[in-house]
């Protein structure tokens, strides 16, 4: 549970550090994002799946990465910015509204998540596959999964 607690602690401070560089790489900026919450979402999972404790406080601040990051994230994909070593689907680009609407859609679902994760692991259970449906579904449209 420590070593669980302290990796996605220092993941979380990577992002921090890495989003306050005013000229970062896009590309740089949102694949630590993606790491914070992936971070975050495995944390959510393992103690949804009984793999780890239920922590309420590391619950609620994984939610929390999973609530503020989309927002910062659909910045992060100015015209240029796609590479061949990057996971991000053209359809970005060419959707930009929907992309937007799905990241909207994420932190709308961990909103409202975020008094559960800290409530109970009932409580956590029960809000966690919306959060998790709206992760699958960027994924499924704006990502391309490399080898």
């Amino acid at each position: 549970m420590l070593k669980s607690c302290l990796r996605t602690a220092a993941v979380l401070a990577a992002f921090a550090a890495t989003t306050s560089l005013a000229h970062a790489d896009p590309i740089e900026v949102r694949q630590n994002m993606m790491k914070a919450v992936g971070a975050a979402t495995g944390t959510l999972g393992k103690m949804v799946k009984g793999e780890i404790p239920y922590d309420p406080q590391l619950a609620g601040m994984a939610m929390r990465v999973l609530f503020t990051t989309p927002s910062g994230f659909v910045t992060q994909f100015p015209d240029g910015a796609d590479s061949p070593t990057s996971e991000a689907g053209p359809k970005i680009w060419e959707d930009r509204a929907g992309f937007e609407k799905v990241a909207l859609d994420m932190q709308t679902a961990a909103m409202a998540a975020i008094p559960a994760a800290g409530e109970s692991l009932d409580a956590l259970k029960a809000s966690f596959g919306s959060v998790a449906q709206n992760c699958r579904a960027c994924h499924e449209t704006y990502r391309v999964k490399k080898n």
